[in-house]
């Protein structure tokens, strides 16, 4: 049986419920990582890999994936499925997601809400969609098509944003309502919101205020850089640079209003040292567990006044 007749012939069953991501800090798994992840005495610390770098029938990277997997929580994030684009779902990338995704029942999948394809070409980037009722209706179909094939819910991510879009539906509400025709939940990344904001011109913290926190399973923090041509004047997402004050910023705020979630350190070009990408994950950490003694201290002094009452 080769990987395109998986979707036909799995059992209903097959990548069934996982327990979900610790509430703690997760790191991008990239080859240069592998022996360093491998045995590390962290146990808290989870790993995430795009999917699409492991389509392949065999071979060391599925191997050190495998033994990865049996230490630690694993997480799938997509990005060439273009689940918002008016062309169908490409089959042959759902039937090698759903072999893997049987093969190491990742304990979350994600994707984006963009789109990559047109004409039976996929575009080296995740295009952000209009956010008119046409384009949300489009999204939800092939969310459900998706999760269909693959047998799980995924969380949908936020896209970076470089220009003003077109349509009258505010980003947190068509989201939202995403996630809500579809049941899927919602992966916030809080550099893309943070350099949308800065390159269209919005409020973060107001955008923020609106996101549907209770859907979000996931976060994401990651560092950007200023345009080659146009500075600082307009933020590149290129994740091949540290997480950013200003993004950091950003994540306490989410994690004041949202409790403690888990918080991936993504980064994808111009890899540091292990240790300097571990000792970032730590400052997640860090903020993650300020804000769950904060969360704690506030319901105890809930449950005194009520005691009190």
């Amino acid at each position: 049986m080769t990987v395109r007749h998986v979707i036909a012939d799995r059992r209903t069953t097959a990548g069934g419920p996982s327990a979900g991501l610790p509430a703690a800090a997760g790191m991008s798994l990239k080859p240069a990582y592998y022996r360093e992840v491998l045995g590390l005495d962290d146990r808290d610390l989870w790993v995430e890999v795009h999917p699409e770098n492991y389509m392949v029938e065999g071979g060391p990277r599925l191997a050190w994936l495998e033994a990865i997997r049996a230490e630690r929580p694993l997480s799938f994030h997509g990005v060439g499925a273009s689940l918002g684009g008016d062309e169908p779902l490409d089959q042959d990338h759902l039937a090698w997601l759903t072999a893997l995704v049987d093969r190491f029942q990742p304990d979350s999948i994600s994707e984006h809400a963009t789109w990559s394809a047109c004409n039976g070409h996929y575009l080296a980037d995740l295009l952000p969609l209009p956010r008119t009722d046409e384009a949300l209706a489009i999204l939800c179909r092939h969310v459900e098509q998706f999760q269909e094939a693959i047998g799980r819910t995924i969380l949908l991510e936020n896209p970076s944003v470089y220009l003003p879009l077109a349509g009258d539906i505010p980003e947190p509400e068509f989201l939202a309502e995403a996630a809500k025709r579809t049941g899927c939940g919602l992966l916030l990344d809080v550099n893309n919101v943070y350099v949308s904001a800065h390159n269209v011109g919005y409020d973060p913290k107001r955008y923020l205020d609106a996101f549907d926190l209770d859907r979000v399973g996931e976060i994401h923090i990651a560092g950007h850089d200023a345009d080659p041509n146009h500075g600082d004047a307009l933020l590149i997402d290129t994740h091949a640079a540290p997480v950013r004050m200003g993004v950091w910023e950003l994540l306490d705020y989410v994690l004041e209003r949202a409790g403690p979630k888990p918080v991936l350190v993504e980064r994808d070009a111009e890899l540091p040292a292990f240790g300097t990408m571990l000792a970032e994950c730590r400052a997640a950490d860090r903020r993650i567990a300020l804000n769950r003694d904060r969360a704690d201290a506030r319901d105890a002094q809930g449950a005194a006044r009520l005691a009190r009452a």
